[in-house]
């Protein structure tokens, strides 16, 4: 039709771009990127002056569509200008990148003279870490390691170690009874009921030793607590003798107080084995093991020997009520408490530090090795 423009019809081509329009859409997007504030705020106003849709994307398109001889000239005035607004960005960028890591570093930086706010480590309690450490000591000898409840009968806390009916130590001034009174059941006195339930349930021969908490009715005070704990140990064979005993303290006494530590044992009583005995210690508190005593020291009265624990040969009634026959079979046993031998290993004065509950006391005795 007439009126229809042509291909070759100078109104039919677009227009080329013009270097005021190309200038503008520069400028604004110098504009834009200065005023960016961040990289969030960059990167938009990359998509509204470099991305496909931004007035110098168009622009290039627009010169595919030119007469050839005006091509050369639009690319190269619009190609100069996206290379000029490519630095600004990449120059705008690298500043807001900086910006951002010394930001981070500033913020996020940390005084390591600082006193630190954290809440300081605790510690194993030396208690159990020494029940531990005994329990070591006997298994690397070959013994097991024995368990019993707390709330025991009276018949293994009393009547089988050859405690009789009007013993004291089965007064209730001694002894907590749990109610109701015909169940015959108390608070274990010693760990040594233990032995006679090992007896029972392993049969001999038998080498155990037994750690676990006990109860009497002591006021608690320096040295005394009306909750402790001790480690027993019994050892039931064909032909053990006080020999074999004296050699197994010596062996537990040298692991838990060091190689020169002395011991004796002195004569005395109990109503689960004959013969009995004390177990000293000689005392290293006045330097009592060269020889020179101090009658002022507090540990050992003056008398160069502090007391440790009872042991003694297993009384034939207790290898009977265990059924175990004494014609045949011996055996020895013993008893330290743990607060005592904490208290002798590592100078502690008072044994209400052990319960109170101080953080402090466990850090400082906690690592007992």
């Amino acid at each position: 039709m007439p009126g229809d423009p042509t291909p070759t019809d100078p109104a039919a081509a677009p227009a080329a771009p013009t270097e005021e329009h190309v200038s503008a859409a520069v400028e604004a997007a110098l504009v834009a990127f200065a005023a960016a504030a961040d990289l969030d705020a960059l990167k938009q106003a990359r998509l509204d002056h470099a991305g496909d849709r931004s007035p110098l994307a168009l622009a290039n398109r627009s010169i595919g569509q030119l007469p050839g001889s005006e091509k050369a000239a639009a690319g190269k005035l619009v190609g100069q200008a996206r290379g000029r607004v490519q630095q600004a960005l990449q120059a705008r960028q690298a500043e807001l990148e900086t910006e951002r890591d010394e930001r981070i570093l500033r913020d996020e930086a940390v005084d390591v003279t600082l006193p630190t706010a954290r809440r300081a480590p605790g510690a194993v309690h030396p208690l159990p870490a020494l029940v531990d450490r005994v329990c070591d000591v006997f298994t690397a000898m070959g013994w097991e390691v024995g368990e019993g409840p707390e709330v025991e009968a009276e018949w293994y806390n009393f009547d089988a170690l050859g405690f009789d009916a009007d013993h004291p130590a089965r007064q209730m001034q001694d002894t907590f009874y749990v109610d109701p009174p015909e169940h015959h059941l108390v608070l274990r006195t010693h760990t040594s009921p233990v032995q006679a339930r090992s007896l029972l349930t392993r049969g001999v021969p038998v080498y155990v030793v037994a750690p676990g908490r006990t109860f009497r009715t002591d006021e608690l005070d320096a040295t005394h607590t009306p909750v402790f704990h001790q480690v027993e140990g019994l050892a039931v064979d064909e032909g053990l003798t006080m020999a074999d005993l004296k050699g197994t303290l010596t062996h537990f006494a040298r692991e838990m107080f060091g190689e020169a530590v002395t011991t004796r044992l002195r004569p005395s009583f109990f109503p689960f084995t004959e013969p009995s005995a004390e177990v000293d210690l000689r005392c290293f508190v006045c330097a009592a093991r060269t020889g020179e005593v101090d009658p002022a020291c507090r540990t050992c009265g003056g008398t160069g020997w502090i007391e440790w624990g009872g042991c003694g040969m297993v009384a034939p009634q207790v290898l009977v009520a265990c059924g175990v026959d004494p014609e045949r079979y011996s055996g020895f046993a013993f008893g330290m408490g743990i607060e005592r031998t904490l208290m002798f290993r590592d100078g502690v004065a008072d044994m209400r530090d052990m319960v109170e509950g101080d953080v402090r006391f466990a850090r400082m005795l906690g690592g007992i090795g």
